[in-house]
């Protein structure tokens, strides 16, 4: 069966967001997982959501979501993560997003970014990014001369290990600025040129699979700590710069 990406990545984010939407600031309940994450209904409606449009247009393809789980199989997988973010979502801070990605024998070949309350979208599909929304901005990375120019974005201290926290500490003090709290939303602004470079680490496929593609379509570049392209296997670090000329700098100061 013939199937368009791009439409099927947009029915299911708007999907999900109809269902964030009508739960965002409503004051509702949070359980927590076992890795002491907080998971809403919302969370869970909206991947219920995203799961129906993906079995009414692609039935034949493998889904992995963050609250109800799959493995990967076939040529197509779609990774999704229905709110990234929930601590933002929680607490009535839009920075958090709906997460859509779809591999094709496990290498990302579209990404989708929605935050269902402001009204944006990044939406890459083959190296070409689509972004919409009502408050400005245009995709394409900004391409400073050196990271000492650099705005340097992270979730939280928190998602780091000791001995990685001293890394990033080095990258942070050859920046400009550190600023934390961006989520996922974060790395859409990378994509518009407000943020140069974002290290995390910790990270599922969930949280990066529709990062990757948006960022290099911009312009920029996405790895691993090391350097090395993001896959399933990946170590949970991420590396995302609007200039790749930078990646080797920043990579020696990320270095073990």
């Amino acid at each position: 069966m013939r199937f368009d990406p791009v439409a099927v990545a947009s029915a299911a984010a708007d999907a999900a967001g109809d269902v964030i939407r009508a739960h965002f600031r409503a004051r509702i309940d949070v359980d927590t997982k076992a890795d002491a994450s907080p998971v809403t209904l919302a969370d869970r409606g909206a991947e219920a959501a995203i799961r129906r449009v993906l079995d009414q247009y692609c039935p034949d393809h493998a889904v992995i979501g963050e609250e109800m789980g799959g493995k990967e199989g076939g040529r197509f997988t779609w990774v999704i993560d229905p709110i990234d973010g929930t601590r933002a979502f929680i607490t009535g801070r839009p920075v958090f997003a709906t997460l859509i990605a779809l591999l094709e024998h496990g290498r990302p070949i579209l990404g989708l970014i929605d935050q269902p309350v402001l009204g944006e979208r990044w939406l890459a599909h083959e190296g070409e990014l689509r972004f919409s929304g009502p408050h400005g901005g245009a995709p394409g990375t900004r391409i400073v001369a050196s990271l000492a120019e650099a705005e340097l974005s992270c979730t939280s201290p928190d998602m780091f290990t000791e001995p990685q926290f001293g890394r990033f500490r080095r990258l942070a003090g050859a920046c400009r600025r550190v600023t934390y709290g961006g989520d996922a939303y974060g790395y859409g602004l990378l994509a518009l040129g407000q943020i140069d470079v974002i290290a995390e680490a910790d990270l599922k496929p969930w949280d990066w699979s529709a990062l990757a593609p948006v960022i290099e379509a911009a312009g920029g570049a996405m790895t691993d700590w090391r350097g090395a392209p993001l896959t399933l296997e990946s170590d949970g670090t991420a590396l995302a710069l609007g200039n790749p000329a930078l990646l080797g700098d920043a990579v020696a100061l990320l270095g073990g």
